[in-house]
């Protein structure tokens, strides 16, 4: 996110010296995407922040896949996959959904998380439920229900829920970065005036606390031989990697709120690209909220009928009542996958009962992917096994 920000105490010119009140030097140390050629931050350590004293592996969670056959739309109840709060964010995943460029997983938790760094790429977390403190290296932000937490690749940081509620998380991890959707961007990287959302809304971390400690462990997640491709290590580190000071630039943690999306609406049904709110390298985010809907005379406010047939739609449901869905047995909690290659639109009746509503009180977060999903473990302990047939007139 090209939006420059400064926290702590940075010296005035970049790579040099910058000393305590004692004249001991900070460490430096650049945090950048592209090898040098994209948004970047310098961060300011009391202490070497490459140092460990000892590593060990880390057994992921399950994460084997299965493809979707035979060819299917399926009906994840996730709200299943969790008897109460059970474990913390990062530990405790259960994958739902995943291919060779994105990984949708759901967690219920009440415990702390381990201090944890995605080696692999982005990780944009939807708050469906609860609220939490996320302390990073750069400082600590604040989640609430609905929030977005866009967490850049190798960012070292924990979840910690707060108040009696459990944190029902929705995590959707990149093999890449995660930007807002390009075309709201000017060249430089300022959000435009058509953009659904702008600066304002984007909420950085606080001021670093510089956070001490010996022999600190630190969960990361990397690339593997496994058949995920994926492995986990665990990095002891002889001190605690929240001792910054300071930091400046443009690559940063950062919440947004889907209330403060501002939906784009139209005469006529507006397509999903309207709703679009991220992007990663072959997927994109959008969230459905709500909104005034179509007010052409003769318009049909729910989505006409649509084969995907370059992507798969992933659909969480998480407020409202979804027009387009009723008499599916889709609720709150629920995920609808719809695989290319498979028409798919409004169950049955909802085509009719749209016509002549004006608003819509429904909430959603929509990852559309553009290679083709796989089911998790998660997946398919939360499949309600009949969602394929619920167009039919005899369902």
């Amino acid at each position: 996110m090209a939006y420059y920000q400064q926290r702590g105490a940075v010296p005035p010119k970049r790579h040099t010296q910058h000393r305590d009140a004692d004249g001991r030097l900070y460490y430096e140390e650049l945090m950048g995407e592209e090898g040098f050629s994209s948004d970047s931050s310098l961060l300011y350590h009391r202490e070497i922040p490459s140092a460990l004293v000892d590593a060990r592996p880390w057994q992921l969670p399950d994460l084997q896949t299965v493809p979707n056959e035979p060819l299917l739309p399926r009906h994840l109840r996730l709200h299943a996959l969790f008897e109460g709060a059970a474990g913390n964010v990062v530990t405790d995943r259960r994958l739902v959904l995943a291919n060779d460029d994105v990984r949708i997983s759901y967690s219920v938790s009440s415990e702390p998380s381990p201090l944890y760094r995605n080696a692999i790429g982005d990780e944009c977390v939807y708050v469906e439920s609860g609220s939490a403190r996320v302390e990073t290296v750069f400082g600590t932000l604040a989640a609430r229900q609905g929030d977005y937490v866009l967490l850049p690749r190798a960012t070292t940081h924990r979840w910690v829920p707060e108040g009696d509620e459990p944190l029902r998380a929705y995590c959707i991890e990149a093999n890449s970065h995660i930007t807002p959707a390009r075309r709201y961007l000017s060249k430089f990287g300022q959000l435009l005036e058509h953009a659904p959302y702008c600066e304002r809304d984007l909420h950085g971390p606080s001021e670093p606390k510089a956070a001490e400690g010996t022999d600190v462990e630190i969960y990361v997640k990397h690339r593997g031989s496994g058949p995920s491709g994926l492995a986990g290590s665990v990095h002891v580190s002889p001190h605690h990697p929240f001792d910054v000071v300071g930091w400046d630039g443009c690559l940063y943690p950062y919440t947004f709120n889907v209330e403060d999306y501002m939906p784009i609406t139209g005469k006529v049904h507006q397509p999903p690209p309207a709703h679009q709110v991220f992007e990663g390298n072959n997927f994109v985010i959008c969230n459905f909220v709500p909104r005034q809907v179509d007010y052409h005379p003769l318009s049909i406010p729910v989505p006409y009928y649509h084969s995907n047939v370059d992507s798969d739609e992933v659909m969480f449901y998480c407020g409202g009542d979804y027009e387009a869905r009723k008499g599916s047995g889709i609720g709150n909690g629920s995920i609808s996958l719809h695989p290319g290659g498979h028409s798919h639109g409004p169950q049955p009746g909802a085509y009719e009962r749209s016509i002549g509503v004006h608003y819509f009180d429904e909430l959603a977060v929509m990852v559309d992917t553009f290679r083709p999903l796989r089911l998790g473990e998660g997946g398919r302990a939360s499949d309600d096994g009949k969602y394929a047939w619920s167009w039919a007139t005899r369902a």
